[in-house]
């Protein structure tokens, strides 16, 4: 009986361990093609003979590593390479990228030594992977530079995004003359997904629901990305388990059957119907056949589109943060406010604002974000509003860039007196104006609400979070200092999707975090803002798309391939 016991925790273990939201499936693939024009000419009796060396950066060091090489291309000031680089793509991350360009010396002894040892260095340029797959057409041109008083030409970077699996799989399953595993009443079966790894391990990637009291139960159709089920192997095992499923989680096992993506692929015959087998039942019993039978009724395929195909069709991403000036944060004279201005390092706001802006700006092409304020007294009459521009001008509340925003938020710290009380509603009905007025798929709004405590407004801000999921728009509010964030958590509809006046969100559009969760203990900023901005826009692109998708939305063809002009490569 205690075997029983250990065998059904060990069958459950993976079962619990489950999270549909972080199930790991692999990263997008970006592949970089490089061109240049115009560089120098190092050599005297022939032209360059160009190399181009990437390197990446380091989160946490910040140090430089080789990532890759091209080949070199003879006699030529303006090469396209043919060797590509090919980089994971993370929407959440600021991937920080270098290209130096060598001209390469043919009596080179050994090209595996570091390139500048042997080489004429033609001029770098630095960038990120969003502000190549954010530029339009996913074509970025920039000037090198790197050699004082030279131009050095330009750097022409290409992203395409690698395609090798992008379908989704639809599926239906039924099953039939599952075992009773109920005293009282018939089974309450479900069944789990878990696709094989390259070292014989499992990994869940799908939970059907639970049909309750009964042995022929009919599961609903899902959809799966076909790289979640077997990451592009059609011919990789996938197996599946079934269960009883029972209130106090101690989920019976009836049995598993294996197959495979092809097999799947093949849709209903009689190859897509399985005996499920328990094999401890089948030691036991000499009688045994099966446990059952679980039948395909029916499977369908469809290229997926993804947020990069958007960003490549010209969809503008918009940012506009929020500050809170309540008077709970201190005041910004002295040391314990969290608007304190320390001349040797950024508050909590300027580092949360910097941390997402600095990776959402490589998507936006204007770099023109509006910056509002909430909850303190203007100048000069002393009206508290809940709705107000960073830098004073009410007609045109934008500011150039991250770092015009920080400074009208140092601005605006001299001038306004803080309030309260912290009202969210405005700030969200303010961008979901935007939001409303654009619904083609042109452009998606994120707003960014930093905030030190208790939200005043609740049933406003949740009415107006309900109307803003209709809407292209996401929300994220980074929680700062030691108040207790309740109250957040319940706008964060991961758990239990917001509502009011019993409407139901259409979609998930908030995420909330406290930053304190993501302070580094050794006083690193650079990695707590670059672990804050991974958690916070990690879900912004399955927030887009579930817009999109809901919306009937298809991506704008992307412009034709670029074919850089004035060289053509033999």
């Amino acid at each position: 009986m205690a075997g029983d016991v250990m065998d059904k925790l060990e069958d459950m273990s993976s079962v619990y361990e489950f999270d549909p939201i972080t199930g790991n499936i692999p990263a997008t693939k970006v592949e970089i093609t490089v061109s240049c024009r115009n560089l120098l000419d190092k050599d005297t009796f022939s032209k360059s003979d160009p190399l181009c060396v990437l390197y990446t950066q380091g989160v946490e060091t910040k140090q430089w590593r080789e990532f890759g090489r091209t080949e070199v291309i003879d006699n030529t000031l303006n090469p396209d390479f043919v060797r590509k680089y090919i980089l994971d793509y993370f929407f959440e991350e600021k991937q920080s990228l270098r290209f130096d360009l060598y001209d390469v010396d043919s009596k080179s002894p050994d090209l595996s030594k570091h390139p500048s040892e042997h080489n004429d260095f033609l001029g770098q340029m630095f960038c990120t992977l969003g502000e190549i797959v954010g530029s339009p057409a996913s074509r970025l041109e920039k000037p090198l530079g790197g050699i004082v008083g030279k131009k050095c030409g330009t750097i022409i970077l290409s992203a395409e995004e690698l395609g090798n699996c992008r379908d989704s799989a639809t599926m239906q399953f039924c099953a039939n003359k599952l075992d009773k595993k109920d005293f009282f009443g018939k089974s309450d079966p479900f069944m789990v997904f878990y696709r094989s790894n390259e070292d014989g391990t499992f990994t869940i990637c799908h939970k059907t629901e639970v049909v309750k009291n009964t042995l022929n139960p009919v599961w609903q159709s899902f959809t799966i990305p076909v790289r979640a089920l077997c990451n592009g192997d059609y011919d990789r095992t996938i197996k599946v388990e079934v269960y009883d499923w029972d209130r106090d989680g101690s989920h019976d096992f009836i049995g598993e059957f294996t197959t495979s993506y092809r097999e799947l692929a093949r849709g209903q015959s009689q190859f897509n119907v399985y005996e499920v087998i328990n094999a401890k039942k089948k030691i036991k019993k000499k009688k045994y056949v099966n446990s059952g039978t679980v039948t395909l009724l029916s499977f369908s395929v469809e290229a997926e589109c993804t947020f990069l195909d958007y960003i490549k069709g010209g969809t503008q991403i918009n940012f506009t943060v929020a500050i809170d000036f309540t008077a709970s944060n201190g005041n910004p004279s002295q040391s314990t406010s969290l608007h304190y201005m320390n001349p040797y390092q950024m508050n909590a706001y300027a580092m949360a604002l910097k941390a997402v802006g600095e990776i959402i700006q490589d998507y936006d092409s204007d770099k023109m974000f509006p910056a509002l304020g909430f909850g303190a007294k203007l100048p000069p009459d002393g009206r508290v509003s809940h709705e107000f521009p960073l830098n004073g001008n009410t007609e045109n509340p934008y500011c150039n860039g991250i770092e015009g925003i920080l400074e009208a938020y140092h601005q605006s710290l001299k001038t306004v007196q803080l309030y309260g009380p912290t009202n969210f509603a405005p700030v969200v009905n303010h961008v979901a104006r935007y939001a409303a007025a654009v619904q083609d798929g042109s452009q998606y709004f994120i707003l960014l609400i930093i905030t030190d405590g208790v939200i005043s407004d609740m049933a406003q801000t949740k009415e107006a979070i309900v109307n803003g999921a209709k809407l292209p728009m996401s929300i994220i509010i980074v929680g700062v200092g030691q108040a207790e964030f309740d109250a957040m958590v319940e706008l964060d509809g991961d758990d239990i999707r917001i509502s009011s006046r019993g409407k139901l969100a259409e979609r998930d559009i908030v995420q909330f975090v406290p930053f304190r969760d993501y302070m580094d203990r050794t006083g690193n900023h650079v990695l707590s803002m670059a672990r804050l901005a991974k958690d916070v826009l990690a879900e912004i692109p399955d927030q887009f798309i579930s817009y999109m998708k809901s919306r009937g939305i298809k991506p704008n063809a992307a412009p034709p391939p670029y074919t850089p002009s004035g060289h053509t490569q033999i």
